[in-house]
This record gives structure tokens, sequence and C-alpha cells, in this order.
């Protein structure tokens, strides 16, 4: 078993009771593994929100290397995997590692967060940089504009929460001003957050990597 770095948050997540080593999030998951294993079915996780991701992916990295100056960044294809963890980074440059986050709309943003907002991408990037022999990464949020096919969902789907018979103009200002940004400045709408790898950190992945191993293959003898 071997886990997709954009997952080892669910992983690393922290059990309530004292004393537990594996979360509910993290046995959650495993559950869902191993029933792929076992028998091939397969949670699909798809919504709205990752639909916007991969299709303005590459207009972020545009901007975010814009803003960021960075040298000639291409989204990168290779994959890469080790005995515990497996994965795809969206840039690999020289000495660091970036991945791009494209925040779903304005009230997503981290406009004033001075750390990390999510810490399941300190864990992601972590694999990231330990897979590629990188020593730190920035996880970068770039508001850009929704496609408009998903912005018309979006007006439907408030005008309908409205009651309203037909779709208003407030109702549609109100959707579009969360969604289109061309009038805020490219360099407030990029904010990056440095990671760097420590060995302490790599040997937390493996301790909890191996408690995870031994619950999925009780779980796979079960099934």
């Amino acid at each position: 078993m071997k886990i997709r770095c954009s997952s080892l948050g669910k992983i690393m997540t922290s059990p309530k009771s004292k004393g537990g080593v594996l979360s509910q999030t993290t046995k959650t998951y495993l559950k869902e593994l191993a029933i792929e294993e076992k028998f091939g079915i397969k949670k699909e996780f798809s919504s709205r929100y990752t639909d916007k991701g991969n299709i303005q992916e590459d207009t972020a990295i545009e901007m975010a290397s814009k803003v960021l100056n960075l040298p000639f960044a291409l989204k990168n294809t290779d994959y890469f995997e080790n005995e515990f963890i497996k994965g795809t980074p969206d840039l690999i440059l020289e000495d660091e590692i970036i991945d791009i986050k494209c925040s779903w709309d304005g009230t997503t943003f981290p406009w004033f967060e001075d750390e990390l907002p999510n810490k399941d991408y300190f864990w992601q990037l972590v694999g990231y940089c330990w897979l590629t022999g990188r020593s730190k990464a920035r996880v970068v949020y770039c508001l850009v504009d929704t496609p408009e096919d998903i912005v018309q969902d979006e007006i439907r789907r408030t005008s309908w929460k409205k009651f309203e018979i037909d779709v208003t103009e407030e109702t549609e200002n109100e959707v579009r001003a969360k969604h289109e940004f061309s009038h805020i400045s490219e360099n407030k709408r990029v904010r990056a957050y440095l990671i760097e790898l420590t060995d302490e950190d790599i040997d937390k992945v493996k301790e909890k990597l191996s408690h995870a191993r031994e619950y999925y293959n009780e779980l796979i003898d079960r099934l």
C-alpha cells in the first residue's frame, strides 16, 4: 500500500482518544482503499470545486509564475514513488516544489492568513519534497476567474435558493462578484506559503504509515 501525497493529510490526522494511533478519519480512508483493492469499488470525488481547479490550473500556474517570478515554470507530468508514498507535484524547480491551489471563489481565498490555512497541504508538500529530494516547497493559492459555464450554474443555484421565478440582476451580480476578479491586481490574487522539510517530518510520516499499513492489512484480511 502506497499513499498518494494528496491524501497524506488523511493519514496524518491525530486521534481524539488518548493513546490512540490512528484517527477515525484515517480509518475511514483506509477502509475505502481496502474496498477498492479487494473489489475494485472506488469512491470517486468530483465537484464544481475540483472542476474549476482542473480547468483553470494552467491559468493559475501562469499567473503564479508571473507574480512569484518563477523560472520557466511548466506543469510537471512525471510520477514519483518510494516505499511509502506516490505522487505528481505541480511544479518542480531546481531547489523547491511548487503546488498550485485554485481558490473556489473570493470568499475562500486566504486574503489575510499569515500561516498555511490547510494543514493537509503541509503533509502533501512534505511528501513531494521527500519524493523529489527537495528541502522546501511552497503552497500557492491563486484566485482566478471561474469558467463561465460554472458561473452560470452558480447563478441558477443561487437564484433557486432564493425562490426566484427568474434570475434577477441582483443575484447575477452577487455571484459574479465572487467569481470574476480581473479588476483586482494579480499581485493581490497570489498567496504563497513556504514549507521546509525536516527529517522529523519524514520520520512522522513513516511511523504513521507503518501503523496505517497494519490496519489496512487487517481490513484486507477481513474482507
